[in-house]
């Protein structure tokens, strides 16, 4: 063939692909056509409908104006998920997430604007009536998730929840009614011994609120101080959400805290800025991504570093998905119950590593951890996950009491108690991982995790001669933890209640990846959730830690005698309020 031919040849496949494409593009479209409607069912002329694309790549959100029947019609889409909001004069903006745009298809919604009077008739809710799902949700603490990719979710419209597999890899988060401007309040009492970024153990206000900007996103900002004169603490978080939610689209969080680690003690000071993202290879083929920067210092002693996190996640079949995990930390996410955009707010002050002292220098408990995870949905109400991990950890902290090392600097001391944290050093162990969860009712659920991991064990509980770290070795243990979460009916008290079990002694964390992401602890906890009656978005939480008092492992080396435990007995509680 001449060369004069396959040019020709080649212009004439050029002119059929650009024919085709437009035509393949095209067949993958669809629209979306809805009605804007006030509370009584009037359709609304001329509201602003803004549609945007739950995808990173997709073009610039469309924007329409409803005709004089209150219906809009958008022009041709691709397929994929879609976020619609609608604004108008004298109504509160409105928010519809999750709109599934299929080929050749339109999808029709129905979107209800009420105004600020419906708002106010809700805080007058008589005490007999039920609050829609996911109206109102507080909570104390949140563990922090490490690979959320299967997870409840509320069915829309329904009263009933099932067990939901997402692409996206992440929790949907619980959607306030038309997605106004909220704020939340929390009273509470209780600290984290031993944690240098912990407020000191008195009573403490967090304040938080959020706001949409531009015609998705969102903005978080909460502040918390507490009343401890002689020992100040304060923090500060704003977090952004271009697309609405963390679900599918990018955040972007900054956090600042100040604390004074007792009376005349050394000012502790920190700055996180964290960015992920989500990135759909395909409808199967999920990254999530991240990353973040931290500056924390004692004084004038300070430290950084730069932690990298990613996940790919695979849909295998409709009831099969398998990931891959790669984090130097479990991922600051949310958990099962800590799904309203404000608590995470308050949530993300609390998000930063431990800081100890080395060698007379500060540094940052690290690691990294590698985990390979299989997940597998069981008749739309429960999950099995089996997963295989390896955890690498540097400048491991562990935790005790003792008042003799309060003058030794390798053990950075709360002043307000006994507690401690202290080096260990390096550590290496691998691990594997077999759980199963059930949503039993609406109101019960239930969790079971075996785990064979390692944790670090005194191999002498006398050794005057020789240094802490030089006592403590990692070794395999094998836990189970179960959970199980219920409201109670007609009070509506929220009770979870979980324990965890060690086959052997343990001083450090066995399976911390584990315990974040299924929510458990070790040993016996309880979390009591009760609504106060006649105030409807108010809620008194209280938190027990270790209730029994187990784990407390004493030891005498050089630094003098210890009590180091993996777990403290703690109590947190307080007041939420969100209006």
């Amino acid at each position: 063939m001449s060369s004069r031919a396959i040019r020709i040849l080649i212009s004439l496949l050029g002119l059929s692909v650009i024919a085709v494409s437009p035509l393949a593009a095209e067949s993958r479209m669809g629209r979306i056509s809805g009605v804007v409607l006030d509370e009584s069912g009037v359709p609304q002329m001329g509201a602003t409908v803004v549609i945007a694309s739950d995808s990173l790549l997709a073009p610039a959100a469309a924007q329409l104006l409803t005709n004089e029947h209150g219906r809009f019609v958008s022009a041709a889409l691709p397929a994929g998920a879609y976020t619609v909001r609608v604004t108008l004069v004298g109504f509160l903006p409105t928010l519809r997430p999750d709109v599934e745009v299929n080929s050749h298809q339109t999808t029709d919604v129905q979107i209800e604007m009420g105004s600020i009077f419906t708002g106010l008739a809700d805080l007058h809710r008589h005490a007999n009536q039920h609050a829609a799902d996911g109206e109102w949700s507080w909570v104390l603490r949140a563990a922090a998730a490490t690979r959320p990719i299967l997870r409840w979710q509320d069915d829309a419209g329904s009263d009933s929840s099932s067990v939901a597999a997402s692409n996206s890899g992440a929790t949907s988060e619980t959607q306030l009614p038309n997605n106004q401007a909220r704020s939340e309040i929390d009273v509470s009492s209780g600290a984290r011994p031993g944690a240098a970024t912990s407020f000191s153990d008195s009573p403490a206000t967090a304040i938080a609120y959020e706001d949409n900007v531009g015609a998705v996103g969102r903005l978080l900002l909460v502040g918390q101080v507490s009343y401890e004169s002689e020992s100040p603490n304060g923090g500060f978080a704003a977090i952004w959400l271009p697309t609405g939610n963390s679900k599918d689209g990018p955040v972007t969080s900054a956090v600042v805290r100040q604390s004074r680690l007792g009376i005349d003690g050394p000012l502790f000071r920190g700055v996180r800025l964290d960015q992920q993202g989500v990135l759909a290879l395909d409808d199967n083929v999920t990254i999530r991504y991240g990353g973040e920067y931290l500056l924390t210092g004692l004084n004038t002693a300070t430290t950084s570093g730069v932690r990298p996190r990613a996940e790919l996640a695979v849909q295998l079949t409709p009831g099969w998905q398998a990931s891959l995990l790669l984090a130097s930390r479990p991922w600051p996410e949310q958990s099962p119950e800590a799904t309203a955009p404000l608590q995470s707010a308050v949530d993300s002050l609390d998000e930063f590593p431990t800081m100890l002292f080395r060698n007379d220098r500060p540094v940052l408990e690290s690691g990294w951890h590698e985990e390979l995870a299989i997940e597998h949905l069981v008749q739309d109400k429960g999950r099995v996950m089996l997963a295989a991990f390896h955890d690498r950890s540097s400048d491991m902290a562990v935790y005790g009491e003792g008042g003799a090392v309060a003058n030794n600097p390798e053990f950075l001391q709360d002043f307000l108690s006994n507690g401690f944290a202290y080096d260990s050093g390096n550590a290496d162990s691998f691990g594997m991982r077999a759980a199963y969860q059930e949503k039993i009712s609406d109101d019960l659920s239930a969790t079971v995790v075996y785990a064979w991991a390692g944790a670090l064990v005194p191999l002498t509980q006398d050794a005057p001669d020789a240094d802490l770290r030089d006592v403590l070795a990692m070794r395999q243990r094998q836990s189970v933890a179960t959970s199980v979460s219920s409201q109670l009916p007609w009070v509506k008290t929220q009770v979870t209640a979980g324990y965890k079990w060690l086959n052997g002694t343990a001083v450090s964390r066995q399976d911390e990846f584990g315990e974040a992401f299924f929510g458990v602890d070790p040993y016996f906890n309880l979390v009591v959730h009760q609504p106060i009656p006649c105030l409807h978005h108010m809620q008194a939480v209280a938190d027990f830690g270790n209730l029994l008092a187990q784990g407390y492992v004493p030891l005498t080396t050089r630094d003098g005698h210890v009590v180091l435990v993996s777990a403290y007995r703690t109590f947190r509680g307080g007041i939420s309020v969100q209006f």
